[in-house]
C-alpha cells in the first residue's frame, strides 16, 4: 500500500516549473516532494522544541524562522 503524502505531488511540480524545468520526471516529483516533506518536519519538529521551551502551545512564525534558519 501506497504510504499517503503530506504535499499533493501537482503542487511539488507546479513548485519545479516555476523554477524555469520544462519537462520534469515522476520519480524527480517523487524525489523532491519526500526531500521536502523530510525538511518541513524537521523544522516543525524543532518549532514546537521552541514553543514548548518558551511554555507555550502555540507555534508562532517566530518558532518557525528561527527553526528554518537553522
Amino acid at each position: 500500500m501506497a504510504r499517503r503524502r503530506l504535499l499533493p505531488l501537482a503542487a511539488v511540480e507546479r513548485l519545479m516549473k516555476k523554477a524555469g524545468a520544462e519537462r520534469i520526471s515522476p520519480t524527480a516529483v517523487k524525489a523532491l516532494a519526500d526531500i521536502l516533506e523530510t525538511v518541513a518536519g524537521d523544522i516543525a519538529s524543532r518549532a514546537v522544541r521552541y514553543a514548548n521551551y518558551a511554555k507555550r502551545k502555540t507555534v508562532t512564525r517566530k518558532d518557525i524562522e528561527l527553526a528554518a534558519s537553522e
